[in-house]
């Protein structure tokens, strides 16, 4: 048994990362203020777990909560290319500055490692596919540059601290308690609740635009096998399944699935949205025993079944 601290552990991916730990018999402490995670994720595990409801802005307010643990899964963040573009400053103090506490809290306490949430934006305009963990970063977003200030500090930390860090770049994670109601929610969610709504969703571009979609338990894994790999430390590594989809395909897959018919409105493409995503995952297969377990087919099933309860 260990001792896990996650920030953002109220969010999407970090609710599941916690669901998780306290499924294999880990203690785990949460830190969160809610501004993007929601209540709801640990609503069932709430005696379980120890809360801290602070800002990992506020590096004072969450230094208590690193003492004795063994390994911190980071996630806390402002995610969104949208919410960035519209205000980047918040994203950058969140994203930046946020991290820079949680790494210098990690060092004071002697945590084991931090592995930390960075994302496949990072590559943003380099056009060659699939992505390689080797290629020049091309970031378009605010967010993609505070993804990539979070590598930066994170290998920083292992090179003048000894503090071992692991960045984990996903790729268009999804999965069930994803929240569809925010402006800046991600594709799947959406499509799902607009569809069981009777109402047509909204694709920004020509729907040719594709992604790696990457179902969370895969993600949980890679956290997890990250967290106590020998290798890795001050590396980032491509988290996805090496496929690709465009939304167009994705509606196509959607649509016999919830016995619908309802066709898209497409608007005009979005500031900072990357064309294309592809991951080369092999560096993390070979590095940190990433081994992902649920095909995008079977983790749409498992989300539509999930929103489709909710709808009932």
């Amino acid at each position: 048994m260990a001792r896990f601290l996650v920030t953002g552990g109220g969010g999407f991916i970090g609710g599941h990362l916690v669901h998780h730990l306290l499924a294999r018999g880990d203690e785990v402490r949460v830190i969160d203020d809610f501004s993007t995670g929601r209540r709801e994720n640990l609503a069932d595990i709430g005696g379980d777990i120890e809360l801290l409801e602070e800002d990992i802005r506020n590096p004072e307010a969450i230094q208590p909560a690193f003492a004795g643990v063994d390994y911190v899964l980071h996630q806390a963040a402002i995610p969104s290319v949208p919410r960035s573009v519209a205000d980047p400053v918040r994203s950058h103090e969140a994203n930046c500055t946020g991290t820079l506490n949680v790494l210098i809290a990690a060092r004071d306490a002697g945590v084991k490692r931090v592995v930390q949430a960075s994302s496949s934006s990072v590559y943003g305009s380099n056009p060659d596919l699939p992505k390689v963990e080797t290629m020049r970063p091309m970031p378009i977003s605010p967010y993609a540059a505070t993804k990539l200030m979070q590598e930066a500090y994170a290998s920083a930390f292992y090179a003048s601290f000894g503090l071992e860090t692991v960045s984990l770049r996903y790729f268009n994670v999804f999965g069930p308690r994803q929240d569809p109601t925010s402006q800046y929610a991600a594709v799947i969610p959406i499509f799902c609740t607009r569809l069981l709504e009777g109402k047509p969703p909204t694709v920004y571009g020509d729907g040719e635009q594709s992604r790696d979609f990457t179902y969370v338990d895969n993600v949980v894994q890679a956290n997890l096998s990250a967290a106590v790999a020998e290798g890795g430390a001050g590396q980032a590594f491509n988290i996805a399944c090496g496929e690709r989809l465009s939304l167009n395909e994705l509606l196509d897959k959607l649509r016999p699935i919830l016995g619908t018919d309802i066709e898209a409105v497409y608007e005009e493409a979005r500031a900072g949205d990357v064309k294309h995503s592809l991951a080369d995952v092999s560096a993390a297969r070979e590095v940190i025993g990433y081994n992902p377990q649920v095909d995008f087919d079977e983790g749409l099933r498992r989300t539509v079944e999930f929103f489709v309860n909710l709808a009932e």
